[in-house]
Parts: structure tokens; C-alpha cells; sequence
């Protein structure tokens, strides 16, 4: 019995591995055969099998990537004027602790191009060839945000690094078939962009020349690939890639060229200028909040005045403020004046370094559509209180639609309206009560700012700029005073009633036999 037990055990120890063995040659067989008929497997295996060996990270990322690129150009540190004094430590901190981690970091896009102007960086952005993940185990006082291009904010008090990893372009036929990664609209929007990517990927998406430098901390070198350091010297603002495709990447790279025109005083390519005129419809598929925030950025920039004469000459004017486009093409006698007013005292608050509001802008740019909605109003019999109100109401609600101004800037751009009326009065009871509303310098400037633009308003502005000068003595007098002007400040006394005469009782016994 033990020995037949014995004999059964050596049997089965031969045909096992005879067995496994004879299915793996099978099955190699049939490998070689598909990598036969398919060259472009084999060289995908392949190409696997070297990304293995030289990174032992997940791809595609890797670290300490050698850049061997014909379009590759080094700016040394005597050959530029960028310094890292200029720069932010808490960037630099940064760019350090990836480097000694083995990583490749780099300080890219505006902060670069700034300096170059020397120009006080409003952020300092960071690419790097770490994935988010990689970099939010670095630093503690990270997040990961964003799904639309995932990157990393790193904290330091006040002040926020933002972190990319190094991304890639990619085609839409890719793109469908890996929408976690990659995603684009009907018309051709990239609504997710997380492909990554090498360094010279990464500089050809970016969107114009001036903002594909990159500055490398280890040897103070800068990096160009698109020919950005040219177009500086040029001063020429330039797309990187065909211009239509990237519009419709992203729509906006329209606005921000207008913005950067306006900034750094460039010409403006014409490869990339002639497709706005056709392209600047593209806008309406923008979310209206994102395009509140750029709005912002174009005419709060310093250069609003410049920046807006460049929407209207590109037709985008009709597709972020559509009622100020129609004013302004009507003909509007002080609608245009009044915006230019208010762009140049925002212009100069900015320069002075003065806090500025968004409201104030709003309240200038929708005066004349908000105006002329009220004047209709009022000629159809409604008070002049409500159908401000009214009007009001109905060009901010229209106007949200197209960019979503919030509720906090809204409120006070009504507040300012709704001043206007009673600062244009001067009721002599009200002085005081409309001197201490919280509203009443925003309501003052914008009252001045329609006098410069042509308004006839009885010289309010200047009586207003008077009794805020003048001691409390004299500032009765100037209340007096305009309660003895006739039809100036002055209620008009509503008339009583008169009382129908009474009819004469008719006597009972009067028409009686």
C-alpha cells in the first residue's frame, strides 16, 4: 500500500510541471504571433519595459529627466536679468526641498516674465515633474484641489504656491477614450486636463511664448522652448500653436490676450488677433462665474481704460456686458464718457495702491442700460423710486447671466444707484442721514464721475464736494441756504383736499300740497 501511495506521488511530480510547462510555451507562441501582426504592440511593450528601467516611479512621471530637445534654448544667468532676489523665499523653499527629493522643479509662466520687465510678480507658480500626490506627501501644509487640471496650493500664512505637474497636449480621439485624464466638449474645450507629461510638453500647451519660460534654482538659468525671450525682446505677444484649436481649447486665452497687451504695452501678433473677431462667441459656453473672475482681472488690472478700448475693438464687449455693447452702439451720449471716467480713477487708485471695488466698475459699466430701463419705466406712469428699483433689478438679474457678479457686489452697486437720487435732491431734512450712510462716498465719487462725463445735474456734485470740506457751523449755513433756494432741495407741499360744499338740506314738506 505505501509503495503503490509512493508511485502515485512521483507520477503526479512529472506530469504537473510537464503540464505548466506545455501551456506557457502555448501561450508564448500565441504572444509572438499577435506581436507579429501588431508591430505597434511589440513597440509599446517595449517602450514599457525602458520606462521601467529608468524610473521605479509609477508613470508618467519620472525623475531627473534628461532634456535632449533641438528646440531647447538655455539662458544663462549673465544673459538675463532675472534674479532670485526678486522672488519670492517661500517659492524658493519650494523649488529646494523637490530638488533634493530627486525631483525637477522650476518656476514658471508670469512671475518669469514679470521679472523680466522688473515687474513685481503678483504670484509665483511652480511646474514640476512630481505628480499632486507626490508633492502633497512633501509638504504638510498642502491640498490637492481642482479636477479640471488638478493642481497643489502650498501654504505659508497669506501666501499660496500653487504647484503643477508637468502636462502634455492631447487629442480628443485620446481623450474619449481616457475621460478621467482628458476631456473635451463639443467644441473642442478641454474640460479635464490631467495627462502629464515631459518639460517640453508642458511648454508647448501653455498658451503664448512670454509665459513658457522657465527658471531653474540649481545653476539661476532660464529655459525657453517656444522662443519666448525673442517675442520679450520683440515685444510681441504670440499664441504658441494654431491659434483657432487653442481658442477653442479654451476661449478665455482671448481675454487674457488682451489682458497681457494691455499690460506689457505688446503688439499683438496677427496670427493670433485674426481669429478673435470670428472666435469671440466662443465666450457664451464659458461658466458666468469664471468669467466674473476674469473680468475682474482685465479691468482691474491697471490698465482698464486700454483694456477696454481692446474688447470692443475685438468684439468681445457684446458677449461679457452685452447692455453696455448696445449703449455704446446706440450712440449713448455719456455712456462711453462715464465708463472711461471710472476705468481712469480705477486706473489711478491702483497705481496709488488704494483698495478698489468691483462694484464701483459694475455700477459705471450698467448706469446707462439701468438708465434708460427706468426712463421707460417712468414715462409708463411708474414713480421714480420704484422703477429705479425695478430697473435696477432687471439689468443686474440680465447681466448675471453672462458673468455672475455676487450678491455682495450687487447690493452695493444698487446702493450706489439708489444714492444718486437723493443725492441729486439734496433734501435739506436728509443731509446728515445721507452723509452718514455707509454707501455715501462710493455714492459720492460716482456722482462726480457723472458730472465729468457730461451729465447736467444742477452742480450736486459740487455742493456735496463743499459741505464735506467745511466746518460744522458753516455747513448749516449751506443747509440753509439751499432751504431758501426756490425749487432746490425744497418738498414740494402736497395740496389738501377740498371739501366738496355741503348740499343744502331739502326741506321734507318742500314740493307737498
Amino acid at each position: 500500500m505505501t509503495g503503490t501511495v509512493i508511485i502515485v506521488l512521483v507520477v503526479l511530480a512529472l506530469i504537473i510541471p510537464a503540464v505548466y510547462f506545455l501551456k506557457r510555451s502555448n501561450s508564448s507562441r500565441h504572444a509572438e504571433h499577435r506581436d507579429r501582426s501588431n508591430p505597434a504592440r511589440e513597440q509599446t511593450q517595449q517602450d514599457f519595459l525602458n520606462s521601467e528601467t529608468e524610473s521605479q516611479d509609477q508613470p508618467p512621471v519620472s525623475k531627473q529627466s534628461e532634456l535632449t530637445s533641438s528646440s531647447q534654448t538655455v539662458i544663462s544667468r549673465e544673459q538675463h536679468p532675472v534674479s532670485r532676489r526678486d522672488m519670492s523665499e517661500n517659492a524658493l523653499k519650494v523649488l529646494h526641498r523637490l530638488n533634493s527629493n530627486g525631483f525637477d522643479a522650476y518656476l514658471v509662466g508670469g512671475c518669469i516674465r514679470d521679472l523680466y520687465f522688473d515687474l513685481h510678480p503678483k504670484d509665483f507658480d511652480v511646474a514640476t515633474n512630481a505628480t499632486p500626490e507626490q508633492v502633497r506627501k512633501l509638504f504638510r501644509n498642502s491640498r490637492v484641489i481642482g479636477r479640471r487640471f488638478k493642481l497643489v496650493h502650498i501654504l505659508f500664512g497669506r501666501e499660496m504656491i500653487e504647484v503643477a505637474t508637468f502636462r502634455a497636449s492631447h487629442d480628443q480621439e485620446e481623450a474619449s477614450h481616457n475621460r478621467d485624464k482628458s476631456q473635451h466638449s463639443d467644441s473642442g474645450r478641454i474640460l479635464r486636463d490631467n495627462v502629464y507629461g515631459t518639460m517640453e510638453d508642458d511648454a508647448i500647451r501653455r498658451d503664448f511664448t512670454v509665459n513658457a519660460l522657465y527658471y531653474d534654482v540649481r545653476d539661476f538659468s532660464i529655459i525657453d522652448y517656444c522662443g519666448g525671450v525673442r517675442d520679450i525682446e520683440q515685444q510681441t505677444l504670440r499664441l504658441i500653436g494654431d491659434p483657432v484649436t487653442r481658442y477653442h481649447e479654451d476661449p478665455v486665452r482671448m481675454m487674457r490676450a488682451l489682458r497681457f497687451v494691455a499690460k506689457l504695452d505688446f503688439k499683438i501678433d496677427p496670427a493670433t488677433a485674426e481669429p478673435m473677431y470670428d472666435l469671440a462667441y466662443l465666450l457664451k459656453d464659458i461658466p458666468s462665474a469664471r468669467l466674473f473672475d476674469e473680468i475682474l482681472k482685465l479691468l482691474q488690472s491697471g490698465y482698464g481704460v486700454r483694456t477696454f478700448e481692446l474688447m470692443r475693438e475685438y468684439g468681445l464687449l457684446q458677449y461679457l456686458l452685452p447692455a453696455t455693447h448696445h449703449c455704446i452702439e446706440d450712440q449713448d451720449e455719456f455712456a462711453e464718457k462715464l465708463i472711461n471716467s471710472a476705468l481712469r480713477s480705477t486706473d489711478k487708485r491702483i497705481a496709488q495702491g488704494k483698495p478698489v471695488t468691483p462694484a464701483f466698475l459694475f455700477a459705471a459699466m450698467l448706469w446707462s442700460p439701468m438708465h434708460r430701463m427706468a426712463r421707460d419705466l417712468r414715462e409708463q406712469g411708474v414713480p421714480p423710486i420704484p422703477a429705479m428699483q425695478q430697473a435696477a433689478m432687471t439689468v443686474l438679474d440680465n447681466q448675471c447671466t453672462h458673468t455672475a457678479i455676487p450678491k455682495r457686489f450687487t447690493m452695493v452697486v444698487r446702493d450706489i444707484w439708489e444714492m444718486q437720487y437723493r443725492l441729486e435732491r439734496r433734501q435739506p431734512k436728509s443731509i446728515d442721514t445721507i452723509m452718514a450712510h455707509p454707501k455715501f462716498r462710493a455714492g459720492y465719487d460716482f456722482l462726480i464721475i457723472r458730472e465729468e462725463s457730461g451729465e447736467q445735474l444742477n452742480e450736486a456734485g459740487q455742493w456735496w464736494t463743499d459741505i464735506q470740506d467745511t466746518a460744522e457751523q458753516d455747513r448749516n449755513a449751506m443747509i440753509r441756504d439751499l432751504r431758501a433756494k426756490p425749487g432746490a432741495g425744497q418738498r414740494r407741499k402736497r395740496r389738501r383736499p377740498r371739501k366738496k360744499p355741503s348740499q343744502p338740506k331739502m326741506n321734507q314738506n318742500s314740493g307737498q300740497s
